[in-house]
């Protein structure tokens, strides 16, 4: 393959002298990855030039591995063509004892473009799976004997759809409203009868991601609106 090496020897060829620092800076990002991520993800670094004896650091031992063992399969691969994949991401693969992880490989290369080093993490994703099963388990629902209830204001839908359209009119999300389209939206909704139904604050805060109090003061820049008995008489 195009930039091959063979063996041991063939690694060591044409590794610049800043190869032994380099390596010696992956290490410290492996600690440093290690620690974030324990216990759940093992962090590897091969040292390419010596394939025999590649693993020089460990963390979070899952694999059983230990310093001075060789090489995998795709640190050899990266030895034999330089043009390699230099980040595999998320693949699978398999612990010894069958628990599955996610596996990352990024390979490490000197100033002349040859690899050196590999970082490999290994997630343990057992864990993951059966945190997500006790979650899926604990969220589960029965649909079939489910009452006809609902915890919010019958309104709120409509209070929603109505400051949704508001700021859609103004090809604007909610949080990027300025104070001052925040208030003209309450002076709309105080003036089209909204502010005057149960709760209708709180559910206008919530929406806009805001306090009620701000909600209040908003409203309050402007004449109170209609009686409903002034408002039907409009009509």
């Amino acid at each position: 393959m195009v930039g091959g090496r063979d063996g041991a020897a063939g690694a060591e060829a044409g590794v610049g002298p800043d190869a032994g620092p380099l390596l010696e800076q992956v290490r410290r990002i492996a600690e440093g990855l290690g620690r974030t991520f324990a216990p759940f993800c093992e962090v590897v670094v091969h040292d390419l030039r010596d394939p025999d004896h590649a693993i020089v650091a460990i963390e979070n031992g899952l694999s059983g591995r230990a310093v001075g063992d060789p090489a995998t399969e795709l640190g050899l691969a990266r030895l034999a063509d330089d043009s390699y994949p230099q980040v595999i991401a998320n693949y699978p693969n398999q612990l010894a004892d069958g628990r599955r992880v996610k596996s990352t490989s990024v390979g490490i290369k000197d100033a002349d473009g040859r690899y050196v080093a590999a970082l490999c993490l290994n997630v343990d994703v057992s864990v993951f799976q059966g945190l997500a099963n006790v979650l899926e388990q604990f969220a589960r629902v029965d649909d079939a004997e489910a009452p006809a209830e609902s915890l919010e204001p019958a309104h709120a839908a409509s209070i929603r759809a109505r400051i949704d359209a508001f700021a859609a009119a103004r090809a604007t999300s909610l949080r990027a409203l300025t104070t001052g389209e925040r208030r003209a939206l309450v002076r709309e909704l105080k003036a089209s009868g909204f502010m005057d139904l149960r709760r209708s604050a709180e559910v206008i805060a919530q929406h806009l991601g805001v306090s009620r109090a701000t909600v209040y003061n908003d409203a309050r820049d402007t004449p109170p609106s209609p009686a409903p008995s002034e408002r039907r008489s409009s009509r």
